[in-house]
């Protein structure tokens, strides 16, 4: 095996602080899969194969066949929730699975009930917890979490814990001097500053636990120097940020495919109408503008108006999201894409995706789970950008530019997972298949 990776041995907790929409939907869909009632539908790492080696060695694994990863059955779900519902409860409020496909694994989702969880309405104002932890200050929050996370362990006799925040976006902010290193995010914990959103609370603590952490949302959690430094030190794999799942997949398979046939982008307009928790928390302005930036950066980075100032350098994006709760967790994207080609003849591309987000999320954060798993028993600590795949604003070492191109982020993928089997990196060149055949020839 290569590099030393660790096999997947025993059993593997998955943590999701916020057991809303997309958590049940994960933890629901793993019961569903485990009791032969469904496949892992979206899921690179249960159904997608990778190859190895040349093509005419005809060497195609399926990736979970190929990397010790957990084996879903054992996999124990828990979490914490601002609302006190078991998962079933929770599910059924969420309307995304059919009541038949949850009464079908009631007994599963019934018995995972939500630790107390860490809140601020301050940064989530259109939310109101009811399930939430009594202690007062950010260090004693910590302490929780801690504990919880020690208790799950025990309690569960598992053998390793990941975590995945799978909660609310939290308002916008910028890293500040409290966030530049450790020692002073460890002074700011002492103080108990009020900039420490709730999700660094999880993230430190999941830390100091050894837990690899990745962040599912546009939060500054993981993307500030403290918490880097703090992975490094304590030998923690961490990745980030915010799932990509409906209109920004969209615009990360078609802005590529514009790009490499050089065609020009004047304008890309993007609206989307959803009703979920997650409508609801983006209907305040300031977490809209957390969400906002996350998805600005995709398009601005894949089509570059620097270096291609003749295609993309009056590029006008627009992005607007509206609460509408008779869509549920229906989300609906619209997108108008105006583009010109050859003598500059103008052309539009119109999109209408009708998605279920949390159908689309689910198997994104099942991977996540499993592959932080999988680096953490690699030693690969720190930041994980072969996982940029999955993720919106993909976290990168500093001053290192974001590669949004889904194509790229596939191939560093499926490059890191050969890597740590010690297979060789495949770059697609195939130019040696070719020089062989000249030799037969001759």
């Amino acid at each position: 095996m290569g590099n030393n990776v660790r096999n997947a041995s025993g059993k593997l907790g998955i943590l999701m602080p916020g057991l809303g929409a997309v958590a049940t939907t994960v933890i629901a869909g793993v019961a569903s899969i485990n009791k032969g009632l469904a496949q892992p539908i979206g899921s690179v790492s249960q159904l997608s194969r990778i190859r190895l080696g040349k093509r005419t060695e005809d060497r195609n694994p399926l990736i979970k066949d190929f990397v010790p990863l957990a084996k879903l059955e054992d996999i124990v779900f828990g979490g914490w929730d601002v609302y006190a519902d078991n998962v079933y409860e929770a599910a059924s409020v969420a309307k995304v699975l059919e009541q038949s496909q949850l009464d079908s694994v009631r007994d599963v989702l019934e018995g995972i009930k939500p630790m107390k969880a860490v809140f601020d309405r301050d940064f989530v104002k259109n939310l109101d917890g009811t399930h939430i932890k009594s202690e007062s200050t950010r260090r004693e929050l910590v302490e929780a979490v801690r504990q919880d996370i020690r208790d799950f362990k025990k309690n569960n006799d598992l053998d390793r814990i990941v975590i995945v925040w799978c909660g609310s976006t939290e308002k916008y902010m910028e890293s500040g001097d409290a966030f530049s290193s450790l020692a002073k995010l460890e002074e700011a914990f002492d103080r108990n500053d009020q900039q420490i959103p709730p999700s660094m609370v999880y993230c430190y603590a999941a830390l100091k636990e050894g837990v690899p952490y990745v962040n599912g949302a546009p939060n500054l959690t993981c993307d500030v120097p403290a918490i880097v430094e703090l992975a490094h030190e304590e030998g923690v794999a961490i990745a980030g940020k915010d799932f990509k799942t409906g209109q920004t997949l969209m615009k990360t398979i078609v802005a590529p495919g514009l790009h490499a046939r050089a065609l020009g982008v004047e304008g890309w307009f993007s609206t989307n109408i959803l009703g979920n928790r997650d409508g609801l928390v983006l209907d305040n302005p300031d977490n809209f503008k957390t969400k906002e930036v996350s998805k600005l950066s995709v398009l601005e980075e894949i089509l570059n108006g620097e270096k291609n100032p003749e295609l993309y350098g009056d590029l006008y994006h627009k992005i607007r999201i509206n609460y509408y709760p008779p869509h549920g967790d229906n989300k609906e994207s619209w997108d108008n894409i105006d583009i010109f080609g050859w003598l500059g003849y103008k052309m539009q591309i119109k999109i209408n995706f009708l998605c279920r987000d949390s159908i689309l999320a689910a198997p994104i954060v099942l991977d996540l789970a499993l592959f932080i798993d999988l680096a953490q028993r690699a030693d690969m600590h720190g930041v994980q950008e072969w996982l940029s795949f999955y993720l919106k604003a993909p976290q990168t070492a500093r001053g290192l530019p974001a590669e949004h191109d889904i194509f790229k982020q596939l191939m560093k993928l499926q490059n890191t997972l050969r890597h740590i089997m010690g297979e060789d990196m495949i770059t697609h060149l195939g130019l040696d298949y070719y020089q062989e055949l000249i030799e037969t020839i001759q």
